[in-house]
């Protein structure tokens, strides 16, 4: 898909489709409020031609909601869409990434191929800001699961415009337009990587990939896999891989601005569990076809390398991405078995499936040793988190306020939404093994949390963020603004919080 910046008047657009956003500016209270939509642009002509649709009540301005008119007078466009935003204070950048979405899908299935979007004029919401989160909405809209359809038609859409006052500053236009086209292309790079299915993104390919896409963004990279994790003592990690015929990967990507040789480094760990079964403690049939999604944690941190090298911030970056395939083989690991991390610490499995915090533990203790002075993982690591916050908020973990505060800030700008849950000393004593140092599972109860207190125990003091996207690294079914599948959740929170460090930045700077 072609993304183009235009500044020119909006009524002289001739395109397929123009779409203009609007948001319910009702303040009235009480049972008999009602809704006042209003476009958000001060295109005269555009108002003009949609005025009688919105007089008549039939559009409210609700959140993604849409309504078409063809051949609108006055207009070049062969069609106006509008699209709501919803109520007009509780609008955000989000509410708009997710519109821009809406209009890419709602074009998608009619053969329209080329569409433009007027840049939201509104006091709430500066152009800059609007324009990136446009872009974003527009890559992630257009991305669809069904790779391997054989006879797949493409639908893509081969345009997106987005239109701007021809008064607005280009250059500070362009350079957000760009970086949301960064942002956006991260994260359907990480979708596409969890999409895969187990057959054919094998640690070893997730490895290859990983190698190719550093080369192309400029990071450093290196791919080591058994010999390498016997060399380091990874003995979790392995212990995870073990039961597979197909070798682990341990991935190391590195971001080193010119320049900056000092202040801290980053340390980004993923889980890679390309294929769960859950080992000896083997998971039920149905839906172990998703359990190629456990690799989202990896896939985010890959994305999200991918955005840093490309936005280029004034700090050191290192990615850790672990990956291995969970098999119930003749020489996997069984319940009772006791292995040995990288960091010393001995760990009794009591549940295989419960292998991800397995990886993660050598993972984040590798990042230490590689010099990261601050942490944050993530990972479908639980399914009690899903429990605990549903479909809607991923689950956030952290043993440090300051850090976590930076992080939480970073959600204002991602649009994403992370609940941050509890540690606590009464939920270490859960995991603590008769027969070693910790056990793999605390139980029934608090299983997010004493999943997170187990990581704990390899970040130890360093500031550490743990993200439990299990809940929401999958979407079951489609929304108006993105398909059903993978959905490159924490790719831009985690942007967000590292660029946190340097404060905010554009590719002008």
């Amino acid at each position: 898909m072609r993304n183009e910046l235009t500044f020119a008047p909006l009524s002289g657009s001739e395109t397929e489709l123009l779409a203009v956003l609007a948001a319910d500016m009702q303040s009235a209270k009480g049972a008999d409020a009602k809704p006042a939509p209003a476009l958000l642009t001060d295109d005269e002509v555009v108002k003009t031609a949609a005025t009688a649709v919105l007089e008549s009540g039939e559009f409210k301005g609700g959140a993604n909601e849409t309504l078409l008119l063809h051949a609108p007078a006055g207009l070049k466009a062969k069609r106006l869409l509008i699209v709501g935003l919803g109520k007009a204070g509780k609008a955000t950048a989000h509410s708009v990434r997710n519109a821009t979405g809406t209009v890419v899908r709602f074009a998608k299935p009619r053969g329209i191929r080329e569409v433009a979007l007027a840049a939201p004029v509104w006091d709430a919401l500066d152009v800059a800001t609007g324009a990136r989160a446009a872009a974003e909405g527009a890559l992630v809209g257009d991305f669809d699961p069904d790779t391997y359809r054989s006879e797949r038609k493409d639908v893509s859409l081969q345009r997106f415009t987005l239109v701007v006052p021809e008064t607005a500053d280009r250059k500070t236009l362009e350079a957000s337009f760009a970086e949301g086209i960064i942002v956006g292309e991260s994260q359907n790079f990480a979708r596409s990587l969890v999409n895969e299915p187990g057959n054919k993104l094998t640690p070893t390919v997730l490895g290859q990939r990983a190698a190719e896409m550093a080369q192309q963004v400029g990071l450093r990279c290196e791919v080591h896999s058994t010999e390498k994790l016997h060399e380091l003592k990874m003995g979790a990690f392995w212990s995870v891989s073990q039961g597979s015929a197909e070798p682990p990967a341990l991935v190391v990507l590195r971001y080193e601005p010119e320049g900056v040789k000092d202040g801290p480094v980053l340390g980004l760990v993923g889980k890679g569990i390309t294929f769960d079964t859950g080992g000896i403690s083997i998971k039920p049939a149905d839906n172990m076809e998703k359990m190629k999604y456990d690799m989202a944690g990896g896939a985010a941190m890959l994305g999200a390398i991918r955005a840093i090298a490309l936005l280029k911030p004034k700090v050191r970056v290192i990615a850790v991405v672990c990956a291995a395939e969970n098999m119930p083989d003749g020489k996997a690991q069984k319940p009772g078995d006791v292995q040995t991390a990288m960091s010393g610490k001995t760990i009794e499995i009591i549940n295989t499936d419960a292998e991800g915090r397995l990886v993660l533990a050598d993972g984040l203790c590798y990042a230490r040793q590689l010099g990261a002075t601050h942490l944050i993982d993530a990972a479908t690591l639980t399914g009690a988190i899903s429990v605990a916050l549903g479909q809607v908020n991923a689950g956030a973990f952290s043993n440090d306020d300051v850090t976590y505060a930076k992080f939480e800030t970073s959600l204002t700008v991602s649009g994403e939404k992370f609940w941050r849950l509890p540690l606590g000393n009464e939920y270490a004593e859960m995991i603590k093994s008769d027969i070693g140092d910790i056990k793999n599972t605390g139980g029934r109860y608090g299983g997010a949390i004493t999943a997170a207190e187990f990581l704990h125990v390899f970040a130890e003091d360093v500031p550490w963020i743990h993200l439990d996207i299990a809940g929401t690294a999958w979407i079951d079914e489609s929304r108006p603004y993105i398909a059903k599948g993978p959905s490159g959740i924490a790719v831009r929170s985690i942007l967000e919080w590292v660029r946190s460090y340097i404060g905010p930045q554009s590719l002008n700077e």
